[in-house]
């Protein structure tokens, strides 16, 4: 049986991973969940009540994406309570307990009715999630599925997506090892202490950095909930036999925004302020002080009012643009494409503004742009995310000021 990430932490944090206080205090809640293969007695009768379709791991899988929000193809519902939802989920997941059903099912109010969705709980014995599927479809929500068995059993079969509380743990502990899959610059100007970087891009090179114990417990993180890196790093460790693997979703942003340490100091942020520069403008776009970079506040102020020779390409997947873009913006998917085929997609006039979700693939896309010879072409670094063409786009601090 795979391995939990909570054995490399301490007894407390463990049962905020495997929960329910069911069993003995001999025997651990996640071997007493892998005995039972079917659901209790007084769980049956809420699926029975409630007419509910169970499904297996190999379907809940299939419906996981790419592991984000925006790519899943179900939206998969945490009817456990607060403590074990805020250590560790299945990724993607919103929370909706029973206890607290009318406040929170307003987080999906804009959930379609008839769009899938997967609610579970603790494993066979828990009847959260089979009153929750219930009332969901009570509300009218017409694609409403259980896995009953669960997070204890997902949590022996693929990663998990923890939280800020869970990686602190670990990280205090010197109990897991964590993997940056931001893009190498972002890595060296800021990253959490002890951390390695992994970009998803050049795993193909750098897989020899991944711990030989395929049973070593691994954390990876990257810019945050719109950042998919982590995501298919975790992917391709679970794919390669590693059985200890943990995404922390929200990234670097909220272990900073929680007051915790990085490898930034404080001088150098303070220095870091002090940068102008000499040549502000890359002929009508105004540069941002990373090297390479457009100013945010400035594409804020002019985005919907560009020069006629600047051209803004969105490099996000098909997926991510189908469900919202920023209006006269040009698809050309830094992920869908090779770098031959992204390169000769791109505008051959004017000058070029990549954006992203988080910041991460907009730089790659200038970085291969000016390996190219490409000397028009900049990134934004900011947050975007889009719900049709209603765009919030927030950039973020410069990470390595400089006058370039």
């Amino acid at each position: 049986m795979r391995s939990t990430f909570v054995g490399a932490l301490a007894l407390t944090t463990a049962l905020l991973f495997t929960g329910c206080a069911t069993t003995s205090s001999t025997t651990s809640p996640a071997a007493a969940q892998a005995v039972l293969t079917k659901p209790s007695a007084s769980v049956q009768k809420f699926i029975d009540q409630y007419k509910l379709e169970v499904v297996d791991y190999e379907y809940t899988r299939s419906k996981l994406g790419n592991g984000m929000r925006s790519g899943s193809k179900a939206v998969f519902i945490d009817s456990r309570p607060d403590r074990l939802y805020n250590a560790a989920t299945i990724p993607s997941s919103i929370q909706i307990h029973d206890t607290d059903f009318k406040e929170h099912v307003v987080r999906i109010k804009d959930v379609p009715k008839d769009k899938e969705i997967i609610v579970f709980c603790q494993g066979w014995e828990c009847a959260k999630s089979p009153k929750v599927a219930g009332w969901l479809k009570e509300m009218g929500y017409t694609n409403v599925k259980l896995y009953q068995a669960g997070y204890p059993e997902w949590v022996t079969k693929d990663y998990a997506e923890i939280g800020t509380g869970t990686i602190k743990a670990a990280f205090d502990k010197n109990g897991a090892f964590m993997i940056d899959a931001r893009p190498y610059k972002m890595f060296l100007a800021e990253t959490i202490p002890g951390a390695i970087s992994m970009n998803d891009t050049e795993m193909p090179q750098l897989m020899g950095r991944f711990p030989v114990d395929k049973a070593t417990p691994i954390i990876t993180f990257c810019a945050g909930w719109e950042c998919h890196k982590s995501h298919a790093v975790a992917q391709k460790l679970v794919s390669l036999g590693y059985t200890d693997v943990a995404n922390y979703s929200a990234g670097l942003p909220a272990w900073k925004k929680a007051g915790l340490k990085t490898t930034k100091g404080s001088d150098e942020a303070a220095a870091g302020g002090a940068v102008t520069l000499s040549k502000p403008f890359l002929g009508p776009v105004k540069k941002g002080l990373d090297e390479g970079s457009v100013d945010g506040q400035w594409f804020l102020e002019v985005y919907k009012n560009l020069p006629a020779d600047v051209t803004v390409v969105d490099a996000r997947r098909s997926d991510e643009r189908a469900a919202g873009a920023i209006l006269g913006t040009v698809h050309v998917s830094l992920e869908e494409n090779s770098t031959e085929e992204f390169l000769a997609k791109l505008p051959k006039k004017g000058y070029i503004i990549f954006h992203c979700a988080a910041g991460g693939r907009a730089m790659e896309a200038q970085m291969k742009a000016k390996n190219a010879g490409m000397t028009n072409a900049v990134f934004l670094d900011a947050g975007i995310k889009c719900a049709g063409s209603d765009c919030k786009i927030t950039p973020n601090d410069p990470l390595d000021p400089m006058d370039w």
